[in-house]
């Protein structure tokens, strides 16, 4: 029986996180939060948060600040020991549209052994420069794993298999930062995970914060490609093969 949880990687988020955890326990959902070693008003505000709803919300705490990527495997890693089976994925800063979760829920049931992903509607908040990273991103993922179903891998609002990610990370160092989102959507599928999508809102709010650092997380971005091409050409024989016969549309 499929057991859902809700991870949420926080570094100095806390303008939007109190109300997005209680809207995700009012859809009947433990949160598992992992600060990132935020300052001491965001940390204060999840102790309080989860002091609060103890029954609903686990708190795990890193001391340093080591990466969305880290954040979010010290959660699934806490998840998978609590005996949970999915994990969603959904970022701190308000992004998201948090009314989606009982949606990928859903679609996640409906194949548990699929990782669902959300494919951004964007608004005209998206910053230009964004948009063009993440259209790049899309290019050299397509590239990568050989299809062009993988629309948007940069989104962080999914549903995890959690053993799967986990058995994978076992094997290889992922990118801690955010480069994570992407490798472990390519990582998963040459793991032959299905990737279904489901559509959302997302929208840049007035006044957000964001930690994407341009200069550094596109460098590390560019490297993590660069790696993951050179793996791509290792399975490049077996990747064509799944090009070529046609598969069911994932969503």
């Amino acid at each position: 029986m499929q057991r859902d949880v809700v991870v949420i990687p926080v570094y100095n988020h806390d303008r939007q996180i109190e109300r997005l955890v209680r809207s995700i326990i009012g859809f009947g959902l433990p949160v598992i939060l992992v600060d990132d070693g935020s300052s001491n008003p965001c940390a204060s505000t999840l102790a309080r948060i989860t002091n609060e709803n103890v029954s609903h919300v686990t708190l795990v705490v890193h001391e340093a600040n080591r990466g969305k990527g880290a954040a979010v495997l010290t959660g699934l890693g806490v998840a998978h020991s609590a005996g949970f089976s999915h994990a969603v994925q959904i970022d701190a800063d308000g992004q998201h549209n948090v009314n989606d979760v009982p949606a990928l829920i859903a679609f996640s049931r409906a194949r548990p052994d699929a990782m669902v992903t959300g494919q951004p509607q964007f608004d005209d908040s998206m910053p230009r420069i964004r948009r063009y990273s993440r259209y790049l991103t899309h290019v050299m993922v397509s590239v990568n794993t050989l299809t062009m179903q993988l629309r948007d891998a940069m989104c962080g609002f999914r549903v995890y298999p959690i053993a799967r990610v986990l058995d994978i990370a076992r094997r290889i160092d992922f990118g801690q930062r955010m480069d994570f989102d992407i490798e472990v959507l390519v990582r998963l599928d040459w793991a032959g995970v299905p990737i279904v999508l489901l559509p959302t809102r997302v929208q840049y709010p007035k006044g957000g914060v964001s930690h994407f650092q341009l200069v550094r997380d596109n460098a590390r971005i560019t490297s993590m490609h660069t790696r993951l091409f050179f793996g791509m050409l290792i399975r490049s024989p077996r990747l064509i093969v799944r090009a070529l016969v046609p598969q069911a549309p994932t969503a």
